[in-house]
């Protein structure tokens, strides 16, 4: 709205935002996570009074990503989604636990799976890069690699006994990955997700931590604190930008200092340019230096 210069626009939404905000906070609380929903008989959905569904990943993650929910709270949420939905033993991240099967009220298309199956309590990948894309906001580098590296098809491939199981191309994103009794670690539909390129997304903007915004470029990574540091080659027009980023302290996020061409950056805004050159940029991740 500030750009198209429309201010009481502009104030309408910040006010809509407010209020929808102050909504949730008072109604949607469980009291460890958030809900998913509210049935219009006033039942909730993705609350610990269910039986089925107790704990929806979306509520959870959107907390973070949307930058609105209360900090305390959206940290108690995300870990109540990785203690309930990520199941590192199965390699799984589920989008509800447990799956629907006999509750009432019906939830519609949903239970319309077999419970363990795509929307209804699988691995649905949408959903769990979500849930990485969070874990990587909160600073938690560690967790938002490893759930990333369990959604990653290629990881499928590391023994016959799981090729087999998974039974699908382990060179694609899958929409989904079973729970179900008996076929547990199913892939589901290939070729079918556009969370193929929310993967991507996952991986260089919120872990990488590069973010280009028109003509001016940050790093500001989330990485395990085991990585020493990575390299990655961004092109903008004909402008080769080498980046170089070095994590000797073992940290998980913070950027200490970022040098362009041997020159200190002091705010880390990297400008862009589109000309025949390169550049090289050193990023050292470390304690930010204080703000003066």
């Amino acid at each position: 709205s500030d750009l198209l210069d429309l201010p009481d626009l502009s104030r309408t939404y910040r006010k809509d935002r407010s209020t929808l905000i102050e909504r949730v906070e008072r109604t949607a609380w469980d009291g460890q996570w958030y809900l998913r929903a509210i049935f219009d008989d006033g039942t909730p959905l993705g609350s610990s009074a269910n039986d089925e569904a107790k704990i929806d990943s979306l509520p959870q993650s959107w907390a973070w990503l949307s930058g609105a929910a209360d900090a305390d709270r959206a940290d108690t949420a995300l870990e109540s989604a990785w203690k309930h939905l990520v199941r590192e033993d199965e390699d799984l991240v589920l989008l509800l636990a447990p799956p629907f099967d006999t509750s009432e009220p019906s939830p519609g298309y949903i239970k319309g799976y077999p419970p363990g199956v795509r929307e209804n309590g699988g691995q649905y990948t949408h959903a769990a890069l979500w849930l990485a894309m969070a874990m990587a906001r909160r600073g938690d580098g560690t967790r938002a690699a490893k759930i990333l590296n369990m959604l990653n098809p290629i990881e499928r491939a590391r023994d016959p006994e799981t090729v087999w199981r998974y039974g699908v191309e382990p060179y694609v994103v899958a929409a989904d990955v079973y729970r179900l009794p008996g076929r547990s670690g199913n892939g589901g539909w290939s070729w079918y997700t556009g969370s193929a390129a929310l993967m991507h997304r996952a991986w260089v903007e919120e872990v990488l931590g590069l973010k280009v915004r028109g003509d001016h470029m940050q790093v500001n990574p989330v990485i395990p604190g085991w990585w020493d540091g990575f390299h990655m080659r961004y092109r903008h027009g004909e402008a080769v930008y080498e980046i170089q980023v070095e994590n000797p302290e073992g940290c998980e996020r913070g950027v200490s200092r970022v040098e362009m061409d041997g020159r200190h950056v002091p705010d880390g805004v990297i400008p862009l340019h589109r000309d025949l050159v390169k550049h090289r940029i050193l990023v050292r991740m470390g304690k930010p230096p204080q703000a003066t």
